[in-house]
This record gives C-alpha cells, sequence and structure tokens, in this order.
C-alpha cells in the first residue's frame, strides 16, 4: 500500500537515508530538516503517516507531534530518538505519538512498525464505512417516484465532481441526507464530512468556526483551532442556511472558494486547503440578492451544480413508502412501542395532508404516534387526538360551493390557509407562496377587513 510519508531530521543525510528506504517499498516521501518545516508542510498537505527525529532545535518532535494531531488525530507519528532520549519518547507515545525508535535505526524495523500503523488506520477506516454503509444517506432517502429517481440519477452525476453543489429545497425536505449522499458517493467518502448551520452560531464565533484562529486572537482564545475547513481536508464541508450568512463572511468564503486557501482568525499568512463545499438553503437566493442580502459573485461561485430537494407533496406516491421506513426507524429506538402499523384511515388521511413541513414534519408525526399511540393498529381516533387538523381533513378552501368564486377570493383564502399551515409564522407562509412579505402582510391585512 503507497503512502505519503513526511520525513523530519535536522540530520539531511539521515533523513534522505531513511526516505530512500521507504521508497522502496513504493511510499511517496518529503523530507525536511526542522520542527518548524514539518509543521509547515503538514498544513500544506495532511500525510498519511510521520517519521520525525525528537530531539531538534528550536521546534521539537514533540512539536510536530502536537502539530499534526491537531490536524488529524488518526495520522500515526513514529518518533526516532538517540538512545539518551528514550525518557522523550515515551512521552511522545503518552501524547499520542504510534511508536517511538532508538538510533542507531534499523531500516527493517521501521518498515514493519510503518506497514502496521498504516494498515491499521486503513482498518479504522473500512471499520467506519462498513458501521455506515448500512445507513448510509444515500440508502435513508427513501421513494420510487420519478422526481426522486431524478434526484437519485442527479446524485451520482454530480458525486463524482469536484466543483460546489448548491442544493435547495424548502425546510425539511433532507437537504443535509442529499448532501451527505453526494460526498459518500464520491471519491471523497474516506475523509471527512463536516457541517454547520450558518443560524445557528453568531457571526463573529462563525468565521472563527470556519477558518480557525490563533491563540490570543481575540477574548477567550486561549489555544489555536485549526476550524472547519482545515478538519474537513480531503472532505466535503456542508453549509447548511448559507442564505443567512453576513456579508462579511460571505466575502471571505468567496476568497477561499477562488483561491483554496483559508486565514486564521488573527493571523496574515494563509494556508492551501482541499474541501469540496456544499451550501443549501431554502431562501430565493436571487430576491435575497436583488435586496442586497446576498453576493451574487459568490451565488454563481456557489451555484456552478445547482441540485433541487422536491417537496413531499410533488410526490405524495412516495408517501406509503416513507411511513413504512419511519415506522421502522421509529420502533428501533423504541422497541417497547405498542405501535406496529397504521390503518388504511390514517394512511389515506396522510395521503390528503399538505405537508408543508415536508419529510421532516411526517418523521415527527409517525415517531410521535409510535412512542404515545396505545394500539398494535394506530386508527383515526388516535390521530385526531395526536394531529387533529391531519385527521379532520380540513378543506384547504371553505368558499361557497353555490357560486363561482373570484380569483382574488381564491387567492385571499389560500394566503389565509398558507398562514395557518405556517403556525402564524408569515415570513415563512411568504416564501412558500414565493412573494415579499410586505405584499402577504398587505394581502393579509385586505382580507381581514
Amino acid at each position: 500500500m503507497s503512502a505519503s510519508i513526511l520525513v523530519v531530521d535536522d540530520h539531511a543525510d539521515f533523513g534522505e537515508m531513511v526516505a530512500e528506504h521507504l521508497r522502496g517499498s513504493g511510499h511517496i516521501c518529503t523530507v525536511v530538516s526542522s520542527g518548524r518545516a514539518a509543521i509547515a508542510s503538514a498544513q500544506e498537505r495532511i500525510p498519511d503517516l510521520v517519521v520525525t527525529d525528537l530531539r531538534m532545535a528550536e521546534v521539537d518532535g514533540l512539536d510536530v507531534l502536537d502539530a499534526v494531531r491537531a490536524l488529524d488525530a488518526e495520522i500515526p507519528v513514529i518518533v526516532v530518538t538517540a538512545f539518551g532520549g528514550v525518557e522523550g519518547a515515551v512521552e511522545s507515545v503518552k501524547r499520542g505519538a504510534y511508536h517511538y525508535l532508538v538510533k542507531p535505526l534499523r531500516l527493517e524495523e521501521l518498515s514493519l512498525h510503518v506497514k502496521r500503523a498504516l494498515d491499521q488506520r486503513t482498518l479504522r477506516h473500512d471499520h467506519r464505512r462498513l458501521r455506515a454503509g448500512a445507513r448510509s444517506s444515500l440508502s435513508q432517502l427513501v421513494g420510487q417516484s420519478d422526481v426522486m429517481r431524478k434526484l437519485y440519477a442527479l446524485i451520482d452525476s454530480v458525486a463524482m465532481a469536484s466543483a460546489p453543489v448548491l442544493v435547495r429545497g424548502e425546510s425539511g425536505t433532507g437537504k443535509e441526507l442529499v448532501a451527505r449522499a453526494i460526498h459518500e458517493q464520491g471519491p471523497r467518502r474516506d475523509h471527512p464530512f463536516l457541517a454547520v448551520n450558518c443560524t445557528a452560531i453568531p457571526e463573529a464565533l462563525l468565521e472563527s468556526e470556519l477558518f480557525g484562529h490563533v491563540r490570543g486572537a481575540f477574548t477567550g482564545a486561549v489555544a489555536s483551532r485549526a476550524g472547519l475547513f482545515v478538519e474537513a481536508s480531503g472532505g466535503t464541508l456542508f453549509l447548511d442556511e448559507i442564505g443567512d450568512m453576513a456579508l462579511p463572511l460571505q466575502a471571505r468564503l468567496l476568497r477561499v472558494l477562488q483561491e483554496g486557501e483559508i486565514r486564521p482568525v488573527g493571523t496574515d499568512s494563509s494556508r492551501r486547503i482541499d474541501v469540496r463545499v456544499i451550501a443549501a438553503t431554502h431562501q430565493d437566493l436571487e430576491a435575497k440578492i436583488e435586496a442586497g442580502q446576498f453576493r451574487s459573485d459568490l451565488f454563481f461561485r456557489l451555484d456552478v451544480i445547482p441540485v433541487t430537494v422536491p417537496p413531499l407533496r410533488e410526490h405524495l406516491g412516495d408517501l406509503p413508502m416513507l411511513v413504512d421506513h419511519f415506522m421502522r426507524r421509529a420502533r428501533e429506538r423504541n422497541p417497547h412501542a405498542r405501535c406496529e402499523r397504521l390503518s388504511r384511515d390514517v394512511t389515506a388521511a396522510l395521503a390528503r395532508y399538505p405537508w408543508t413541513g415536508n419529510v421532516r414534519e411526517l418523521e415527527n408525526l409517525i415517531e410521535r404516534i409510535v412512542v404515545i399511540g396505545q394500539q398494535t393498529e394506530a386508527s383515526m381516533s388516535e390521530l385526531a387526538e395526536l394531529a387533529p387538523k391531519i385527521a379532520s381533513g380540513t378543506e384547504r378552501f371553505s368558499l361557497p360551493r353555490d357560486r363561482l368564486a373570484t380569483l382574488r377570493e381564491v387567492e385571499d383564502e389560500y394566503i389565509e390557509w398558507m398562514i395557518e399551515q405556517c403556525s402564524g409564522n408569515k415570513t415563512r407562509a411568504a416564501e412558500q407562496l414565493g412573494i415579499d412579505k410586505a405584499t402577504l402582510h398587505r394581502r393579509a391585512k385586505r382580507t381581514r377587513t
């Protein structure tokens, strides 16, 4: 198995000898002659394994060990020391080194430990993939309707690319599952998938969360942090709710996408990164661009590969399959629950409901039925208690049928119905209707007068 190995020794001839021996096993070796150069090299490109001398001027092997583990705690580090430095080598193992060897170095022994370290790392990766395989994100995207089949085909086609992806869809449609599926189907599957919600973290902290910071960069920065772009090295970074990112951060993100570099908070130095960015939003970014709330250049940089996740109302034929899927998962989490299935009447009522909260709303309801239900087969009476609006089958429109309604009357009632479906949240109702909030407020006010 070929691997990239960083060899660190302040005696250049010794480092080259070690590298030459490892190259004979097919490995790709980089040799540096100082701890400082080793850290810089690892930050530029994370190696699969490090062989480092312990005693070096200014930045020693322990410093190299700490820096490498900060980049990726699973990178094996083998420490080489003179006999008098054994105590320090033992300390390095306590701090996470894979092994230590004493000079004069036996190269065959080194090769043995390199092979074992790399084999162990591969086994850990394979184990994680096997554990994740049964519940991969693609397998959690349920449905065989035409719109879902088109989505699966699109995921397959974009997974092998490296360009940014913009996943769009209403809240609750499963945009993060789609992003994870793209990652898992592509060549970066063995590397991290990290997700951050741009609305869940304050602007000042989000900058540090994404790009990292150096010690002392701001109050409370007692230690340096690599940041998610570095932690996701080789993999995928998922930026959820990108439409809510502040404009100054949008400018920094644009620079990262254009130049492939990040600059941690508190420093003027940049470092290269290798990360695929997948962003997601439920908002109308074009409207936000017109309102000056989103950068058009960032939009076009993110929207290289657009993926739209359909709302549940566009594939209600998949509802029975989704119900079975969520019922099975809910019972796995609640093995002592009494409810095992839904009655035909309940399933029919679910099929009539508009599901403004989409698949997430359906999943939450099924979980509620399984946890609270007292019958083996959930009945309409139980549904009426747990979700009266769904059980009642309330019609969307209540206009009298003894005359033809005007288009304005239908629109007004539909707006009122949408506000009700969104629990009174007019901002969300406006997004669902495809109109701006001011228009919705004006129309809603008119219907009350």
